[in-house]
C-alpha cells in the first residue's frame, strides 16, 4: 500500500486530484482520503499555499498543514504555464475527481475551462468550491471563512445579549464547506458507479450557501412569524433551560434540560421539584418565555456548589451536561481515550503527530491510519511515474519551471 492511502475504506479505488488551497476544499478531499480515496495534493512549485504559513508553526514546520492534508500524496505543478497545463490534461483520465477553489473564471483563464477538462476525461467530477458560487453578482468576490459565516447568518446567532456578534476562534465556515465537498464527491461517485454510461459533473459549491444550509429555521420563522433570530449569549431562543453555567470553584459547563422529563429530573437534582409543575416552567414554551427568571434561579444554585458535587448530582439524575473542554481536557478524558479519538499520524519531521480520528467509524472495519500532510513535491517522482511520465519528461517539467 502506498504511503497515505487506505485499502480498507469505502472510497478505495477513487482517485482525487486536490489542487485547492488553504482549508475548506482540501478538508473535503482529506475526508475522502480518510475513507480510502487516493488523494493527490497538487501545489505550486514554490509551496506558497497560505496554509503553510498559518499558525501553528514549530521549527519552521506548518503543523496545521500536517493534519489538514493528512493521507495525501504531494506533487507540484504550475498549471498556469503551458507545460503544466498540458501535463494536467494528460493526467486527468487517471482521476475521478478534480477539486479546485479558485475564484470563478480563474481556471478558464488558464485554458482549463470545463469543456477542456471534460474533453480530457468525460467522466470527471469537477468540484468548484468558491465563496459565493459560479453565478450571481458576487461570484468573483474573494472570501474567507469569517466572510461566509457573517453573510450566511451564522455569526449573527453568536454573541452576548445586547453586545456585538462574535466569531469563533476556528474557521467553522471552512469546515462546513469541506463537509459539503466530501458529501458532494461521494454522491457523484455513487451516481457514476451505477452505470458506465454516466458522464461527469461540474459541482458548484458556495461556501456561504453551505453554512446557510445549516440555518434551517431562519427563513421560515422570518416569513411566517416575522422574527429575526439574533445572538442572545449562551441561551437558546428555542428551548430552555439551555445555557452556560459556572460552579463555585470557577468551572464553566453547558447544560440542556429542555424536555419535560429531563427538566423534572433537573428540578429534583437542585432540590426544587415544585418548579416542574409551576405554570412558568411546566412546558418548554413557558420556560422560553420565562427564561431569564429560570436561568437566574439555576445560576444562583450552581454558583453555590463545587463542580464535583454538581457532576455527581447531574449524573445521578441523567441530566445532559458537560464541562467546557479545552484540548487538554479532551486528551485526558477517559471516553476519548477508550475510543482512541486521537490517532497518531506518521510524520517525517516529528516521528508522529496527533490528530482527530477518522469519522465516522464503520463497525467491523479497521481503517488504515493516514500519514501527515506531504512536503512540497514529496511524491513527484512516484506519482508522475504512475501517470506515465518518463524520467526525461519529469526533468523537462522541472526545467520549464512547471514542477
Amino acid at each position: 500500500m502506498t504511503a497515505g492511502t487506505s485499502s480498507s475504506g469505502s472510497l478505495s479505488g477513487v482517485r482525487i486530484l486536490d489542487m485547492a488551497t488553504v482549508v475548506a476544499a482540501p478538508f473535503g478531499a482529506t475526508l475522502c482520503a480518510d475513507h480510502g480515496a487516493d488523494v493527490i495534493k497538487l501545489e505550486l512549485p514554490d509551496g506558497s499555499d497560505a496554509l503553510r504559513s498559518l499558525q501553528p508553526i514549530k521549527d519552521g514546520k506548518p503543523l496545521w498543514w500536517k493534519t489538514a492534508n493528512r493521507g495525501k500524496r504531494g506533487i507540484t505543478l504550475d498549471v498556469r504555464k503551458d507545460e503544466g497545463r498540458k501535463a494536467l490534461l494528460r493526467m486527468l483520465p487517471k482521476f475521478d475527481v478534480l477539486v479546485e477553489n479558485f475564484r470563478t473564471g480563474t481556471m478558464d483563464k488558464w485554458g482549463l475551462d470545463a469543456a477542456t477538462l471534460f474533453a480530457a476525461n468525460p467522466r470527471l467530477i469537477i468540484l468548484r468550491l468558491t465563496g459565493f458560487g459560479q453565478t450571481g453578482p458576487y461570484k468573483s468576490r474573494p472570501g474567507f471563512a469569517r466572510i461566509f459565516e457573517a453573510m450566511s447568518g451564522f455569526t449573527n446567532l453568536t454573541g452576548p445579549l445586547g453586545g456585538p456578534p462574535l466569531h469563533s476562534n476556528f474557521p467553522v465556515g471552512d469546515a462546513v464547506a469541506g463537509l459539503f465537498s466530501a458529501f458532494a464527491i461521494t454522491a457523484e461517485i455513487v451516481r457514476l458507479r451505477r452505470s458506465p454510461e454516466q458522464m461527469g459533473a461540474e459541482i458548484d459549491l458556495s461556501a456561504t450557501e453551505a453554512l446557510f444550509r445549516f440555518m434551517d429555521p431562519l427563513p421560515i420563522e422570518y416569513e411566517q412569524l416575522d422574527q429575526v433570530r439574533t445572538h442572545q449569549g449562551n441561551t437558546a431562543g428555542y428551548t430552555a433551560p439551555s445555557d452556560m453555567y459556572c460552579s463555585q470553584d470557577g468551572v464553566y459547563f453547558s447544560l440542556v434540560a429542555s424536555s419535560n422529563p429531563t427538566f423534572k429530573r433537573l428540578c429534583i437534582c437542585i432540590g426544587k421539584p415544585e418548579w416542574a409543575s409551576h405554570e412558568k416552567f411546566s412546558t418548554n414554551s413557558a420556560r422560553v418565555r420565562n427564561m431569564s427568571e429560570l436561568d437566574t434561579g439555576l445560576r444562583n444554585w450552581f454558583e453555590q456548589c463545587d463542580y464535583a458535587a454538581i457532576c455527581e448530582r447531574l449524573e445521578a439524575q441523567e441530566v445532559p451536561f458537560s464541562k467546557v473542554y479545552s484540548i487538554e481536557d479532551i486528551v485526558k478524558d477517559p471516553h476519548f481515550s477508550a475510543r482512541e479519538s486521537i490517532i497518531r499520524l506518521e510524520d517525517p519531521d516529528f516521528g508522529s503527530v496527533p490528530a482527530p480520528c477518522i469519522v465516522p467509524r464503520v463497525i467491523g472495519r479497521t481503517m488504515s491510519l493516514p500519514r501527515s500532510g506531504p512536503g512540497v513535491g514529496e511524491h513527484n517522482q512516484e506519482v508522475y511515474g504512475e501517470m506515465g511520465f518518463s524520467p526525461d519528461e519529469i526533468s523537462q517539467l522541472h526545467q520549464a519551471g512547471a514542477m
